[in-house]
């Protein structure tokens, strides 16, 4: 039987006609035999009152949300029975809004107003570039849906129904009203690239007593004529131009070479200063800064920071007009560009979270695969019904979920045609697109990089996305084999003449960037002249040549052969030196490319290549095929290298040396005992996806015998609780002791490194560099345009 209560609300009154009591009393009833499942949420809960778990339905769309009064899981109108079925929850909370245009009442003007310009580098932040305008006002319905009567009880109904029902189901509705959503508390949904700490010198800064008072306008820097881009130290009132950016323009560097004559770390960028703050920069600490005392610091130079206006940019501004003035962030913008907006099937895109680029370009790849598309949403209708009690938390549901709002069309369909909708010539059609906040949650939960609102590196991304697949194909079909290819090396010992061929699997290509093969080299000398002359002369340089490298020069230099220093010869049983050679065993059916722009410069602080490289419509790798061992060639004895050379010992790590030269591990690390682990293996893992520490203990434990003996160990001990822990090996010096290495660089930032293209050493000797350059290191480089 139907159940339906029909309230006639009047749109000209807020009168309510009442039913009929026997009806309220059958809904009374109803309600009362669903009771003991309310629940009301509690603090821990995570309520999905703005989002399906199975699809991107919300309270807008056509049918609405509806949330389930006992679990709290949220279900578009095609998947709600199915949860029924399945569980036998009945009562749901039903949400409706529908968006309607806010009411110009005259009061503003004419028209639109003018698109505000980003004052801060944010998205989805005020004053941030906008990701979602709010032109709109809401009109919300909320219901009671009792299931599989499909009885509707609207909320104002229920001050007519028994103290028990309305007491239990009012307090369960407003607290699921009242909480934050489950994406609210999981995702930050804006991204702030000026995000500012307290100043370590700013709570006790020495401010000198010679009476000096700072008019509040007509400022100069005291050493040139600059009237713009001016500082005021805080500690001795001096007044000095900023730094040169790098076109050329800004200051000329007064301010930072009287902080490194005089150590005064503190500077206030006047024509900042308004009674909500300023620009505040510490040169010590390399970094805005904010400083709790400014009014009082500004006061004792004789400014009232409560009356000052802003006269002058902030930093902030002056870098997103740095990016504008060199076209780069219009170009990414696609400003200007009158662009023809597509729907249907495929063509669905991605909201930005405030930092989720990296994620979105990578799902929109992954999901143009055939073998992804078959794999999540061929199988969408079983991956659903197998899906545990909490789908959220189930990466097969979540990957299918997303797969199918991407290409079945379904969130990607033209705004309705009106008589009056003709549209403004180059005004773009803004498409809402998915948001997918329950997926970027799922795989980013436990990841010291992917859970946090930090930017994130494609590639990266890419190789932990292919590694959580991996973990859930174990039983069935992998889609991950559309990209997997077998990398095949050749070791040839130099001394011995004999050789060594060993595979590993990747999912990347890597190609470095020859620098030296740049094809414009006397336009980026003529540029360089240019630019010196530019900064003796403060002028701006205005157009920025970049080295121009062709592809094939990169597929060159992958395929060089590369030397390999003390290698363990097996045919010797001593070191040697190799070299080796890299070709593929077996090409994959789509190749993912990484180009390597970084490098290392001579302080081996890691810099980004900026360059010029274009990709061709084809490309034939055929020549990098590798062939195994060739007639003639004798294989290298395949025995296990010793976990101690004879000549020396090495540390935990891997590293020889001391304190004296470049490495890390010092004699008070190493021992006999210490194990010589393959580095290539542990890397080769590392690329993977796997924890760095969980490769190294696969190595170790497997005695250097190989990629495929380490993989097997680690697909066997993925599931131990202390798998990604550090290893800890016995110490000789007697029965329960360990090593530890505490006081070396982290895991992490030396994974960040090799993720780029280097090698583990190259990353150690770097971040030791850094360590002995900053003293604590794990800073992150700062853009020199927004330096005052």
């Amino acid at each position: 039987m139907c159940w339906l209560l029909l309230l006639l609300l009047s749109r000209s009154s807020s009168s309510i006609f009442p039913p009929r009591p026997g009806i309220m009393a059958e809904f009374s009833d109803l309600l009362l035999s669903v009771l003991s499942s309310v629940r009301v949420p509690r603090s821990g809960d995570r309520v999905h009152k703005d989002e399906c778990v199975f699809s991107f339905d919300t309270p807008e769309s056509e049918g609405g949300l509806y949330i389930c009064m006992n679990t709290f899981l949220g279900f578009g109108k095609q998947h709600v029975e199915k949860h029924y079925q399945k569980t036998g929850q009945r009562a749901y909370l039903h949400l409706r809004r529908t968006r309607l245009p806010k009411v110009d009442d005259g009061s503003s003007g004419a028209g639109d107003p003018p698109k505000k310009k980003p004052t801060r580098l944010a998205i989805g932040v005020e004053g941030g570039f906008e990701v979602d305008t709010e032109n709109f006002e809401y009109d919300e319905e909320v219901k009671v849906i009792i299931l599989p009567e499909n009885a509707i009880i609207l909320r104002d109904s229920l001050t007519l129904m028994s103290t028990a029902v309305r007491d239990r189901v009012s307090a369960s509705i407003d607290a699921m009203l009242a909480a934050d959503s489950a994406s609210r508390k999981q995702e930050i949904q804006a991204w702030d690239g000026e995000v500012r700490q307290v100043s370590k010198h700013a709570l006790d800064l020495k401010q000198m007593g010679n009476n000096l008072r700072i008019p509040p306008c007509g400022w100069k820097c005291s050493r040139c004529d600059l009237k713009e881009n001016l500082w005021l130290n805080l500690t001795d009132g001096s007044i000095l131009c900023g730094r040169r950016y790098f076109d050329g323009s800004g200051g000329n560097n007064h301010a930072l070479e009287h902080y490194k004559q005089s150590g005064y770390p503190l500077a206030v960028k006047l024509g900042t200063i308004t009674p909500d703050g300023a620009d505040v920069y510490s040169y010590d600490e390399d970094d805005m800064v904010l400083d709790p005392n400014l009014a009082e610091h500004l006061s004792h130079f004789g400014i009232n920071m409560m009356k000052m206006q802003k006269t002058d940019k902030t930093m902030t501004e002056l870098e997103i007009d740095m990016n504008q003035r060199i076209g780069e962030w219009e170009t990414i913008q696609e400003s200007g560009v009158h662009l023809k907006p597509l729907y249907g099937p495929e063509y669905t895109g991605m909201q930005n979270l405030g930092n989720s680029c990296y994620l979105n370009s990578v799902m929109q790849v992954v999901f143009s695969i055939p073998d992804f598309q078959n794999k999540y949403v061929g199988n969408l209708e079983k991956i659903f019904k197998d899906s545990p009690s909490d789908p959220t938390q189930d990466f097969n549901t979540q990957v299918a979920k997303l797969g199918y709002g991407l290409l079945s069309g379904e969130h990607s369909k033209p705004p309705p045609e009106t008589e009056d909708s003709d549209p403004e010539p180059g005004k773009q059609v803004e498409l809402d697109g998915i948001a997918p906040r329950m997926f970027k949650t799922l795989v980013g939960k436990g990841h010291p990089e992917f859970s946090t609102n930090r930017q994130q590196d494609a590639q990266e991304f890419f190789l932990h996305f292919i590694n959580m697949v991996e973990r859930n194909c174990r039983s069935s079909e992998n889609p991950n084999e559309a990209f997997r290819f077998l990398v095949e090396e050749r070791i040839n010992c130099l001394a011995s003449g004999k050789v060594k061929y060993t595979q590993r699997v990747d999912y990347i290509m890597q190609l470095p960037v020859p620098m030296e093969a740049a094809i414009n080299k006397d336009e980026l000398a003529e540029y360089e002249v240019k630019k010196r002359e530019a900064e003796e002369d403060k002028n701006t340089l205005l157009e920025m040549v970049r080295a121009k490298i062709p592809f094939e020069s990169c597929l060159q230099s992958y395929a060089m052969p590369e030397q390999v220093d003390d290698f363990w010869s097996t045919a010797l049983l001593a070191k040697s030196v190799a070299v080796k050679k890299t070709r593929f065993a077996s090409f994959p059916d789509y190749l993912v490319i990484q180009i390597k722009k970084f490098t290392f410069g001579l302080d081996w602080v890691p810099k980004k290549l900026d360059v010029s490289i274009e990709m061709p419509d084809e490309l034939d790798i055929s020549q990098l095929r590798g062939g195994g061992l060739q007639t003639g060639e004798e294989e290298l004895p395949d025995i296990a290298p010793p976990l101690v050379t004879p000549d020396e010992t090495k540390g935990s790590l891997g590293f020889y040396g001391n304190d004296d030269d470049d490495s890390f591990c010092s004699a008070h690390l190493s021992s006999p005992t210490s194990p010589v682990l393959d580095e290539s293996v542990v890397i080769q893992l590392a690329e993977m996806g796997f924890p760095l520490e969980a490769c190294r203990k696969a190595v170790y434990h497997t005695g250097n015998s190989g990629v495929e003996a380490a993989m097997n160990w680690v697909m066997s001990h993925m599931e131990d609780p202390d798998f990604a822990n550090p290893l800890v090996l016995p110490c000789s010096s007697g029965p329960g002791s360990t090593v530890t290495v505490s006081d070396l660089p982290s895991e992490d930032s030396i994974a960040t490194i090799v993720s780029m293209g280097f090698s583990r050493e190259q990353a150690a000797r770097a971040l030791k560099a850094t360590v002995r350059m900053w003293a604590g290191a794990g800073k992150e480089g700062k853009q020199g345009c927004c330096m005052g």
